[in-house]
């Protein structure tokens, strides 16, 4: 099954519009743009990140707009420079290993103005049916075939929207995280009110 396939674009379109993404965005690991030209439009301002170079360079080719600002940034090793409304990330959160949650969610809340949110895509649990998971991580490692016959391995940790809510409960987040069709999954989270 190629990637196309995996992503309805059209239900996904639809469903990102409907989330409260506003104001000062960040979104992280924006890969290829595919997300960042959705949301330029619709914001004040924009600054996508990833890791990779090349990924960055298609973004910057899909998103020529010089208002979207791009920077590399490991996001596992990333401390926020400045605040903003919305951190936005899709087909991001599978990615997270979970030792590396609290730590995630933490560089996350650092990166919110007060009265921010986080808003997501991803995968559903359903997923893992047509993924191939290797023996690798307890199952958390899926096998990816490309077009060009080679063969990668990527991290793949599958939530429902009840697991992931009580997760980030744990983190100090209120989410309200709910399914799009039968295999994706979205969210909006805000750090919870200390008493």
């Amino acid at each position: 099954m190629g990637y196309e396939s995996r992503m309805p674009m059209p239900v996904l379109q639809t469903a990102l519009e409907r989330l409260p993404v506003s104001g000062d965005v960040l979104e992280l690991a924006c890969g290829s743009g595919q997300w960042t030209q959705l949301l330029a439009s619709r914001v004040r301002s924009l600054t996508a990140v990833d890791a990779a170079p090349e990924m960055l360079a298609l973004a910057r080719q899909r998103v020529p707009d010089r208002a979207v600002r791009f920077r590399q940034i490991d996001l596992f090793d990333w401390q926020p420079d400045r605040r903003y409304d919305t951190v936005f990330f899709a087909f991001w959160l599978t990615h997270v290993p979970m030792d590396r949650m609290p730590g995630f969610w933490s560089a996350v809340r650092a990166a919110l103005r007060p009265g921010g949110r986080v808003v997501f895509l991803d995968d559903g649990s359903v997923k893992a049916q047509l993924e191939d998971a290797t023996s690798a991580a307890g199952g958390a490692v899926v096998r990816r075939c490309l077009r060009d016959g080679s063969e990668h391995h990527a991290i793949k940790v599958f939530h429902t929207p009840d697991s992931l809510t009580a997760l980030l409960a744990g983190f100090g987040w209120d989410a309200s995280v709910g399914t799009i069709d039968q295999y994706h999954l979205s969210g909006v989270a805000a750090p919870s009110e200390v008493g």
